[in-house]
């Protein structure tokens, strides 16, 4: 929807200038904006409940969401004068095993939050601790400043993050035992799960 993507482009932004001035404050509000956490726990839930077409969805969303996503912090980094790369920046360009940890608690917590009917302060403390949008940004830090070991360094970090999110948005669906997607046709129930089956493998 096109104000999700204004939402985005705003919170790219705000998270760039965090980085650009070395803010934590400032990054940390634009992780509370981003709508990039809905669609990394679209597809946790999806797989977990065999429900295809919400995986295609939420895979097409997440994809629009990454390229605006750069796009957005390339055209910040190219047109600022602030050229020097921050503490803050240069942190997510080594990913480490405790990145990967806080990913998967932070999945599991966001999923856990938002099955419960008192959803609380979950969802924006999930948002902070795995922090989506500060590796995307340094991403489009070394896009727009020929920094290739800061591009592939940062959107590892980002992918790893997303990943374990929704690996571990997929063991709570199991674990709570979510109600699956029922099919009519029994060909079409077999066919999703071979699909399922082929993403999951896929992207291990």
């Amino acid at each position: 929807r096109g104000y999700v993507v204004w939402i985005l482009i705003c919170s790219i932004f705000i998270a760039s200038i965090g980085l650009n001035l070395n803010s934590t404050a400032v990054i940390i509000g634009a992780m509370l904006i981003s709508p990039l956490m809905a669609p990394i726990l679209a597809i946790g839930l999806s797989v977990g409940t065999n429900d295809w077409d919400t995986l295609k969805r939420a895979l097409k969303n997440f994809g629009v969401m990454v390229v605006v996503a750069l796009m957005t912090s390339t055209l910040y980094f190219l047109i600022t004068p602030l050229q020097e790369a921050q503490p803050e920046l240069l942190a997510r360009t080594s990913p480490t095993f405790l990145d990967a940890l806080i990913a998967i608690f932070g999945g599991l917590a966001g999923i856990i939050g938002i099955s419960r009917r008192s959803r609380g302060n979950v969802i924006p403390g999930v948002a902070i601790a795995t922090a989506l949008m500060p590796p995307l940004c340094t991403a489009g830090y070394g896009l727009a400043n020929g920094q290739w070991s800061f591009f592939f360094g940062a959107f590892y970090l980002f992918t790893l993050n997303s990943i374990f999110i929704a690996g571990a948005t997929f063991i709570i669906v199991r674990y709570l035992k979510f109600p699956l997607v029922s099919f009519v046709n029994s060909d079409t129930e077999k066919k999703v799960k071979r699909y399922m089956l082929a993403f999951v493998i896929l992207v291990i």
